[in-house]
């Protein structure tokens, strides 16, 4: 028995050593290497870099890219995740494959496919050109290829959670004289927020640091319609290494951002299952509008 038991502890160890070695070499020392040449040449070098007008608009332009995604994701996310769990319909198993399909391709694929459709030569391209209506290699066009690759988040999230927990509140509160509104934001958010800010905080991560399909779609103008992750190449090409891990200093920041709301999200969903409120109260709380 002894044997056996210190089998145990020594594979745990094992285990937990592999998870720390793969921990440092895959996040803590590209961190380290990301922040030691973005110091390089010294702290004024490092914030020259980033108040470059070049590099400044690509930090503008992503955040403008998240502002307007991030939201409209959330409301399909929401919308989808309702429709699927709460109603029983012809295609439903159709309609989850669609919302998986961005995942299934390729960013770069994605990005092909929209020229295709908006480009000059594309299935769209002579109207949107006769009406001087300009899509691919523009804001535009990294707004939408950035809403098709991030569109599963926020509804992945939420589906497997809503069918779990059912309609039987809904059906109750509604029963009791709710209104649809009434019902879904006193009865049907609040049992699902965490998910709903871990699927946005998802959406937000990927629509910052997508590459491929706006790369394809943004030509990759100077100033114009580069984001970060491009505006990060194209320094390191132009042998900028500096002003390039400076830019990639500014990701890594909102990686780790990212990683430290997680953790807190995951504590404070964990907290808020413990203390539920009975079922019955968030009905009449429902019904009667209070």
């Amino acid at each position: 028995m002894t044997q056996i038991n210190n089998s145990k502890l020594g594979v745990r160890w094992l285990l937990i050593g592999v998870a720390m070695l793969l921990t440092v070499l895959v996040i803590v020392m590209p961190i380290i290497i990301i922040s030691q040449e973005a110091l390089r040449l010294g702290l004024g070098a490092y914030v020259q870099n980033l108040m470059a007008p070049d590099t400044r608009h690509a930090i503008g332009l992503t955040v403008l890219t998240a502002i307007i995604v991030v939201p409209i994701n959330v409301l399909f996310g929401i919308a989808a995740a309702w429709l699927i769990a709460k109603h029983e319909f012809r295609g439903k198993k159709h309609l989850i494959t669609l919302i998986e399909l961005p995942l299934a391709i390729s960013p770069i694929i994605a990005g092909v496919t929209y020229l295709f459709l908006y480009g000059d030569q594309g299935l769209f391209g002579p109207w949107l050109k006769s009406h001087d209506i300009r899509i691919t290699f523009s804001v535009p066009a990294i707004i939408l290829v950035s809403i098709f690759v991030t569109s599963p988040f926020v509804a992945r999230e939420l589906i497997p959670l809503m069918q779990t927990q059912g309609t039987e509140h809904e059906e109750a509160a509604i029963s009791l004289g709710a209104s649809g509104f009434k019902t879904f934001f006193l009865v049907t958010l609040p049992s699902i927020k965490w998910a709903l800010l871990y699927g946005t905080l998802l959406c937000n991560a990927r629509v910052i640091g997508e590459f491929g399909a706006v790369s394809v779609v943004s030509g990759s103008i100077r100033g114009k319609t580069n984001t970060l992750p491009l505006q990060i190449e194209l320094l390191y090409n132009d042998y900028n290494t500096v002003g390039a891990f400076a830019a990639a200093s500014i990701l890594t920041l909102l990686a780790l951002l990212t990683l430290v709301a997680r953790v807190i999200l995951e504590r404070r969903e964990k907290r808020d299952l413990d203390p539920a409120p009975p079922a019955e109260t968030a009905w009449r709380f429902a019904a009667r509008g209070h």
